[in-house]
């Protein structure tokens, strides 16, 4: 079931929609200031999908009935996940230009604006940029998270690690149809499978240097990216990149199996490790 609501009229190259999902563990307060960080862009959307994955808190409806006359809900029956409910969700987006917002998150001021002038500047299907990631608990910026900027470093990268920031992605409609949408093949990997099925078709893309978004994380983060059966699903992942022909064998044995191995590191090393990582990592330095 959805209802349906236009935001305002833009002209026809600054049109685009917002999609979002959200389900009942999210915290009330988290969604009003997701919502309301889109709503307050320098270019506003010209619609915005909700996608209500699933029977949700009074919390949550409390929310969404003080922004329902400019959203247009799609409301799920039981929870499907979050690959499915963006499928559901980008069949109602009636715009080319389709943005990603998680439903904790805290879009900058600036960010659709950003990405719109690239989409109209550059052959390009897909957009991100750099996130800030900042504590839960309000304790602060914690780091960034950067990704490579033009086309040819993206899939480079992309042999060992996902290329865009999924929180703060814009992407053409057609093309991600075309790719076949996202996939709950791979758990927690949906949005990097559908963006190397992207660049595989032949779809550009290009990042943002400056910060888009500030993405929410919590303590346990780094407990959510490990354990034995997240490694088992990063290897299952990489092994079929190496199997399609996207990446090497040395990407894999290099890249997957240390990654997996961090994975089975208790969380405080794992927390370590990933910082030192980030710190230290240079695109420049990847081989061609």
């Amino acid at each position: 079931m959805s209802g349906k609501a236009k935001v305002s009229g833009q002209g026809h190259k600054e049109a685009y929609s917002v999609l979002m999902s959200v389900y009942a563990k999210e915290k009330a307060e988290y969604l009003d200031a997701a919502l309301q960080s889109m709503f307050s862009q320098t270019l506003p959307p010209d619609e915005f999908v909700l996608v209500c994955d699933g029977p949700l808190s009074p919390g949550l409806e409390d929310v969404i009935q003080r922004y329902a006359e400019r959203l247009t809900l799609v409301r799920l029956a039981e929870n499907r996940g979050l690959g499915n409910a963006l499928n559901e969700g980008l069949g109602h987006c009636s715009n080319e230009i389709v943005v990603r917002m998680d439903s904790d998150d805290i879009s900058l001021p600036r960010r659709c604006e950003c990405q719109l002038s690239v989409f109209e500047a550059f052959d390009v299907s897909i957009v991100s940029g750099t996130v800030r990631e900042f504590m839960s608990d309000g304790s602060g910026v914690s780091g960034e998270k950067r990704v490579p900027l033009g086309h040819e470093e993206i899939a480079r990268f992309s042999r060992r690690r996902n290329p865009f920031n999924h929180p703060a992605s814009a992407f053409r409609k057609s093309a991600v149809l075309s790719a076949g949408g996202y996939s709950e093949k791979y758990h927690l990997f949906e949005d990097y499978d559908l963006w190397v099925r992207m660049l595989r078709m032949g779809y550009r893309g290009r990042n943002l240097e400056e910060p888009l978004l500030c993405m929410r994380v919590s303590e346990d983060i780094y407990q959510r990216r490990g354990g034995f059966v997240y490694a088992v699903d990063l290897l299952r992942f990489h092994w079929m990149l190496y199997q399609s022909g996207w990446s090497r064998i040395w990407d894999f044995l290099c890249f997957a199996i240390p990654h997996a191995a961090v994975c089975l590191l208790p969380v405080f090393a794992r927390r370590l490790v990933y910082h030192i990582l980030r710190g230290n990592y240079s695109f420049e330095k990847m081989e061609t």
